[in-house]
């Protein structure tokens, strides 16, 4: 057979194992459906008149939220959050988020040295092992308990090399100080080949939470100084379904060797909404689910970072061909902090929605004159009652198909509820451009979407070759 015909078969072997192996306990959770009187939808927003950004401003609201749940718990607070730093490239004045969010949890323990605050985060913010956090090493000496989520164990998403990597490059790690530039921004630590070979991987602890005793606010937001500026949106509940949250988090910390989790006393209730925690594959088996239930007369409409998922895809334009209104504002894919983006995933699955509905399906791009349209919610509006998911999970295979961990939260409420108010208000707001340049027609970025790109596209999605 000969060494070649032996590496062969090591890395198909690897791949298929990998690819399709059993995911830590306690992944892939969906809670039960608990009811709850109160659900707060909060938002991020920057806007400006017109596309050269003229009277730019900004509404910033989920890390003043998260801020004031730290001050306020009184037994405990758990927080995973993939990107974490204060590193930038642009010349702008981004707000300060990582450094506030710092004080703010050390200020809490400043006030009592033995008040558990469990924070985990992804290995991106440690440059996968080629240098420290300054901001995270400062937590760990005051008595936070950081914990680095071990990608390891989560199956690889892009097989073909994280085959290569797992039968050649993981046992050349070196270790030490990286050399490198850091591809996140010039001024942060530089990273080692080993570190950069990790990174290829292509795997997160996408997640955005953070509980108290009191309450949880699931989001789409990073504290992360460079994503200051993005738009993005939260859920804030309370309730039984804490203990969800937490078993869920409790998860992750235990299969990258963190401590157990506090639970939560907290009384049923009887209020008007539904709430659900649901992480990787379970988002999307409850958002096909819901997306099903539309009929003609129906709406739908969507929020969105990334959409690429076929399935996701294949609902929506269902869903238009059988008379739901559906309406996307999606971010054109133009940017990320600072460095141009060549326009996918978002145009080419706009692209082919467009041409499956005859034009059914309404797009509209967001106008991100500065940082993103990071959001990622949807809200189902049925005669019976209205569905939303909101939180970490971008619309793509990665996020979708268990290789990142991802968050959401999924809310069934009345038409009438305040909840839904605010959703409409929000996106009619958006849509309609009420008091400023929100979004452009599909046809502001869709007409230059070349034929190029759409094989790239296609080629990627085949071979399992992209970053989203």
């Amino acid at each position: 057979m000969g060494v070649i015909g032996v590496l062969a078969m090591l890395y198909i072997g690897v791949i298929v194992w990998h690819t399709f192996k059993p995911l830590p306990e306690g992944l892939e959770f969906a809670g039960e459906l608990h009811q709850v009187e109160n659900v707060d939808m909060i938002y991020d927003l920057s806007f400006a008149q017109n596309q050269k950004g003229t009277n730019l401003k900004h509404e910033l609201r989920i890390f003043d939220e998260i801020y004031q749940m730290i001050e306020e718990a009184e037994e405990f607070i758990v927080i995973d959050l993939f990107l974490f730093d204060n590193y930038t490239d642009e010349e702008i004045a981004f707000p300060a988020v990582a450094e506030t969010l710092t004080d703010k949890l050390l200020a809490k323990k400043a006030e009592d040295p033995e008040f558990p605050i469990f924070f985990i985060t992804d290995p991106l913010n440690f440059g996968y092992g080629s240098y420290e956090s300054q901001l995270l090493g400062t937590m760990r000496d005051e008595g936070i308990k950081v914990i680095v989520t071990d990608l390891d164990k989560l199956r690889d998403s892009t097989p073909l090399y994280s085959g290569v990597y797992r039968v050649i490059f993981q046992w050349f790690d070196a270790g030490g100080r990286g050399w490198l530039p850091n591809g996140m921004a010039s001024d942060a630590p530089d990273l080692s080949v080993s570190s950069y070979l990790k990174m290829m991987n292509i795997k997160a602890n996408h997640r955005k939470a953070v509980i108290t005793e009191k309450e949880a606010i699931i989001s789409s937001a990073n504290p992360h100084n460079a994503s200051g500026l993005h738009g993005n949106m939260a859920f804030k509940v309370s309730g039984p379904v804490l203990n969800d949250i937490l078993e869920s988090e409790e998860a992750v910390s235990l299969f990258s060797g963190g401590p157990e989790f506090p639970r939560v006393d907290a009384p049923v209730q009887e209020g008007e909404y539904q709430v659900q925690y649901v992480t990787e594959k379970k988002v999307l088996d409850s958002l096909l689910a819901d997306i099903s239930k539309t009929k003609k007369g129906d709406s739908i409409h969507l929020a969105m970072f990334y959409i690429a998922e076929g399935a996701v895809v294949e609902a929506l334009t269902d869903a238009a061909n059988r008379g739901v209104d559906v309406k996307l504002v999606l971010d054109p894919n133009e940017n990320a902090f600072g460095t141009e983006k060549t326009g996918l995933p978002n145009r080419p699955a706009v692209h082919e929605m467009l041409e499956e509905t005859d034009g059914k399906i309404q797009v509209r791009w967001y106008n991100a004159v500065v940082g993103q349209f990071h959001t990622k919610s949807i809200m189902i509006k049925t005669a019976e009652e209205s569905y939303i998911s909101g939180g970490s999970t971008n619309y793509t295979e990665r996020a979708f198909k268990n290789y990142n961990l991802e968050s959401n939260i999924r809310i069934i409420a009345p038409n009438d509820s305040e909840l839904i108010g605010d959703m409409d208000d929000y996106f009619e707001r958006l849509w309609n451009n009420e008091d400023a340049l929100y979004t452009l027609e599909a046809d502001a970025y869709q007409d230059t979407f070349t034929f190029w790109q759409r094989g790239i596209y296609g080629f990627q999605k085949i071979f399992k070759l992209t970053t989203y």
